[in-house]
């Protein structure tokens, strides 16, 4: 349990980590060479990539007031949301 906490890291210990790190990272990378299979492609094509900004669709009013009665704190126009409140 002692290795689990904190103390200040020696040349030596740092060099023991890097060496782990290594070690797993050309252990992984052996595995991830001998794996034959292709990826596939993409099921999902699509003539375009990015959505265009336009003006939206208009507000359902029965929405608008639904959404007004359920808001604790509201303006003539806007619903005043709170910020970082669950901190």
């Amino acid at each position: 349990m002692a290795d689990f906490l904190w103390h200040k890291v020696s040349e030596k210990e740092k060099q023991e980590i890097k060496e782990q790190a290594k070690k797993i990272m050309d252990s992984f990378s052996k595995k991830l060479s001998k794996i034959d299979k292709k990826m596939a492609e993409p099921l999902i094509e699509r003539d375009k990539g990015e959505r265009e900004e336009g003006e939206g669709e208009k507000c359902d009013n029965e929405f608008r007031k639904i959404m007004f009665e359920n808001a604790p704190n509201k303006n003539k126009d806007f619903i005043i949301g709170e910020r970082k409140s669950w901190q």
